[in-house]
């Protein structure tokens, strides 16, 4: 007897799957339906074969503050123009010893949260982030923004717990951990230079410069520093949205001081500097 090609071999075997399959559903259909078959009103779906070509969604996990207090944060997240994923107050509610944050949107839903947004090669970043909205009053001077709100210890004890659990579900890379000010530089300034990335990132959220990295390039940079052209280049390449340009434009300074906002808190006053080029150079090492 001629031998099947492998072809024809193989697409007897998907044959006599499906064949089977359908015998089953069959034998099963007075019996009750099986776990892995689901009425869904009209069509049954029948979940008992997985797919492996896929991944997640969720890319991002973005940082945010809401500028007013509790009421007004769930009166606007609640209403027809904005909303998040969840919201975390001032004095977390507690439940079995830990704290209680609040979902607004279900995870697997786009919620609209980041608006007109870029990071890392990707624009409009609702589509592929969740949003973590923090009660928190920003700036006290929205001029000059010298003086901030604090944030409390308990209320980033719960971020953290709810940044540590989506960012291990959805294996969020600490790069793609960002606050709005990064998506939306000179748009939105929030979650503000008070928000404590060096402590989320001990917790084990998202990136932070290493010392050691950042000297050694400090000490490199202060006699033969990177030009700014590089710089813009270097800022592109770790995510954010800036054109090389070899000029000191304002894209430039809105970026660098949502640069330095997130990992130089200390001065954002958004010119160049060694430590900011070295800091920079640091994370791209670590997480690019």
């Amino acid at each position: 007897m001629t031998q099947p090609t492998p072809h024809v071999a193989r697409a007897r075997r998907r044959g006599l799957y499906l064949v089977t399959a359908l015998l089953a559903l069959a034998t099963l259909a007075g019996c009750g339906a099986p776990a892995t078959l689901k009425e869904r009103g009209g069509y049954w779906a029948d979940q008992s074969a997985n797919a492996q070509a896929y991944n997640h969604r969720v890319r991002f996990l973005v940082i945010h503050y809401t500028g007013g207090d509790t009421q007004r944060a769930f009166n606007v997240l609640t209403g027809p123009n904005v909303s998040t994923h969840y919201l975390v107050t001032p004095q977390p509610p507690r439940q079995s010893g830990e704290p209680v944050v609040y979902q607004l949107v279900p995870e697997a839903e786009r919620a609209w949260q980041a608006g007109v947004s870029h990071w890392n090669g990707r624009e409009q970043i609702n589509d592929t982030s969740i949003g973590i909205e923090i009660v928190n009053q920003g700036p006290v001077d929205t001029n000059r923004l010298v003086q901030w709100y604090p944030f409390a210890d308990g209320q980033i004890d719960a971020v953290i717990a709810l940044a540590r659990d989506i960012v291990a579900r959805y294996d969020i890379a600490p790069a793609n951990v960002v606050g709005h000010s990064d998506i939306a530089p000179g748009r939105k300034i929030d979650p503000g230079p008070l928000f404590p990335w060096q402590r989320l990132h001990a917790a084990g959220v998202g990136a932070w410069p290493d010392a050691n990295l950042v000297a050694q390039y400090q000490r490199r940079f202060v006699t033969n520093p990177p030009s700014l052209y590089q710089t813009q280049v270097k800022l592109a390449h770790y995510g954010y949205d800036i054109s090389a340009t070899g000029t000191m434009d304002a894209q430039t300074k809105r970026v660098l001081r949502a640069f330095q906002m997130h990992f130089r808190p200390s001065d954002y006053n958004g010119y160049l500097d060694a430590e900011t080029q070295a800091r920079l150079w640091a994370l791209d090492d670590q997480y690019r």
